[in-house]
């Protein structure tokens, strides 16, 4: 039986940049499914489909070939055979995929192809219901999470590093946008585990999160 590690979260938490380097200290298969669900968005964008019109974004979630695959020790998604990895993180994408990403069924599509890989992987997971809906018997559940205005912060800062303009209380205000989207859903809602282990990660640095996750990991691992 695979050893599955669930990491749930709002955006901004850090979810993707923690899981992925506890992935590589601990040898785990790393799983972006935030990462699929913004290519399914991409595709919708691309083909000129609106993510608010759930009927259309329905009728064409089939023709979304999406893959994931390790190359070089790092995830890498295909969409219809493209490498997409450079287009997933745009604001656009963003919001376009906290829309869809509430319509049931897209949410059943990737569930599926989730715990597929879960199934045949010792992994861990991030995403909005990992550790309540995916990988409800994973053996250890996370909810990560920090004050909007710390993680407006961090994704202001992210931007601008990468030279792309940006002002803070846009980011702030769809930040709290996405929150309120995905925590009041209908399908699979944004909401910590019972048996999840909450970290509030507004006073830690990402090497303070990453060792308090490794450490809680080999704990369960033995």
């Amino acid at each position: 039986m695979s050893f599955n590690v669930a990491v749930d979260g709002p955006a901004g938490a850090g979810k993707s940049t923690i899981a992925k380097t506890v992935a590589k200290r601990l040898h785990l298969i790393y799983i972006d499914t935030g990462a699929m669900y913004r290519a399914m968005a991409l595709y919708m964008l691309r083909n000129g489909i609106s993510p608010d019109d759930a009927g259309e974004v329905v009728r064409n979630c089939e023709n979304a070939d999406i893959k994931i695959r390790y190359e070089n020790g790092g995830q890498v998604v295909y969409l219809n055979g493209e490498n997409v990895n450079s287009c997933l993180r745009t604001e656009d994408v963003g919001n376009a995929t906290s829309v869809i990403s509430a319509i049931p069924e897209v949410r059943q599509k990737m569930v599926e192809m989730q715990r597929s890989l879960a199934s045949e992987n010792d992994c861990i997971m991030d995403g909005r219901d990992i550790g309540t809906c995916v990988l409800p018997d994973a053996a250890l559940k996370i909810y990560l999470t920090a004050d909007s205005s710390v993680r407006a912060k961090r994704r202001y800062d992210e931007l601008t590093a990468r030279g792309v303009e940006c002002d803070l209380k846009k980011i702030l205000a769809d930040i709290e946008e996405r929150d309120y989207r995905d925590m009041h859903r209908e399908v699979s809602p944004l909401t910590m585990a019972q048996d999840a282990v909450l970290v509030d990660t507004s006073d830690m640095t990402i090497d303070e999160v990453t060792e308090r996750l490794v450490r809680m990991c080999m704990e369960k691992m033995g």
